[in-house]
């Protein structure tokens, strides 16, 4: 699920694959990875609609944000 800032969720196909396949080739939480993480979320039938992709990049950001923060507090 991703979450917005207004509290809403979305369920999105390959999320956390994504982020783990990102996490794992090194990836940045940038511009960039995040126009990557968006690419691939569509490649797995997601449907953005172009009216929403800022917040989209903005959620996805953050999320791709926390997931390091997980992984790196797991390592730990």
């Amino acid at each position: 699920m991703l979450r917005f800032p207004d509290k809403t969720r979305v369920r999105v196909n390959g999320l956390n694959e994504i982020l783990a396949d990102l996490y794992s080739e090194g990836r940045q939480p940038n511009k960039e990875t995040v126009e990557e993480i968006l690419n691939r979320l569509e490649k797995h039938n997601n449907y953005i609609p172009p009216s929403a992709r800022r917040e989209y990049k903005s959620a996805l950001l953050k999320e791709y944000k926390d997931y390091i923060a997980e992984r790196k507090n797991k390592a730990l």
